[in-house]
């Protein structure tokens, strides 16, 4: 069925599935009652699956498909929640999309540490494409880990400084 007949394009259905969150899309991730149908997660590239892997093994961490946003029969990589809360998720290509709060937000991109997600100011892009960037991508995840936990946001800056003065004094 074209969409003239009344099938709407992926951007579309994209866009509408935006538009219904659109007052809490850039606030907060989704809860795992609004992911759709269970499966479990996909393989990744590489270095995203030793993420994955390691993210999975967690207390109380629920590993599953990420799937294409208003699309669930197209995955897109793997969602990690804790609780009823997104900790983020690893796209196929590797990026992993970590959830956190608006000031954890600006200090990670601040430090360099993570970039802004272009549609949601409650995560960071991260790409995980080498051996190197298991690591922090797994620093990542874990702030994301301990934030749903209810570690004290002023923990999490702190840990934030901390790397970004260690990782100045190797520069």
């Amino acid at each position: 069925m074209s969409p003239s007949q009344g099938q709407m394009s992926m951007p579309r259905v994209i866009a509408m599935g935006f538009a219904r969150r659109q007052n809490r899309c850039h606030t907060e991730s989704m809860k795992l009652a609004e992911k759709g149908h269970f499966a479990p997660p996909p393989p990744l590239p590489a270095h995203a699956q030793r993420v994955s892997e390691a993210l999975a093994s967690w207390p109380n961490v629920h590993a599953r498909t990420h799937w294409l946003l208003g699309n669930e029969t197209e995955i897109d990589g793997a969602d990690f929640y804790l609780g009823d809360d997104e900790i983020g998720h690893l796209h196929l290509n590797g990026d992993a999309h970590v959830a956190v709060s608006k000031r954890v937000r600006e200090a990670l991109v601040t430090a360099g540490l993570a970039k802004p997600f272009q549609w949601s100011r409650a995560f960071v892009v991260f790409p995980v494409r080498r051996a190197s960037d298991v690591g922090h991508a797994k620093f990542l995840f874990h702030l994301a880990y301990d934030r749903v936990s209810g570690v004290e946001e002023s923990e999490l800056l702190d840990r934030i400084r901390s790397l970004e003065t260690s990782n100045s004094a190797l520069a």
